[in-house]
């Protein structure tokens, strides 16, 4: 019985090769890719590192939150990580629907009080 080796198709590969040196460009040119060629990979807030193998896990994140501004200097970003980066939303959407005249929450406050009379209603049991 003789194994026929299957030789790869060699402009195919081309291609394959070609399509991933062009992605890696755009993904340069990107603010991402820029960020990543500007900063170290470490997170912001929580300095944990990063490598080829993780670095999908650290994100660019705009300080003003306006993902259109984009300088190239790099000066409204930084590098998070994803847990800080939610993190950072998640403070950024409380204090942004707060009320700035009187510091408090715009959310409303609970007023029932569901066992405000559980007493009463223990002793009229017996």
């Amino acid at each position: 019985m003789t194994i026929k080796k299957i030789q790869p198709d060699k402009t195919k590969l081309n291609q394959i090769v070609t399509d991933a040196r062009r992605n890696q460009e755009l993904r340069e040119q990107s603010y991402r890719g820029q960020a990543l060629k500007l900063y170290p990979w470490v997170c912001g807030r929580c300095a944990r590192e990063f490598d080829h193998k993780n670095l999908t896990e650290l994100t660019v994140h705009h300080k003003n939150h306006n993902h259109d501004d984009n300088p190239s200097d790099g000066s409204n970003w930084e590098l998070l990580c994803l847990y800080c980066h939610d993190n950072e939303h998640s403070r950024y959407e409380e204090t942004r629907f707060d009320s700035a005249a009187t510091g408090k929450s715009s959310a409303a406050t609970a007023t029932h009080t569901p066992f405000a009379d559980l007493k009463s209603l223990l002793n009229n049991k017996n």
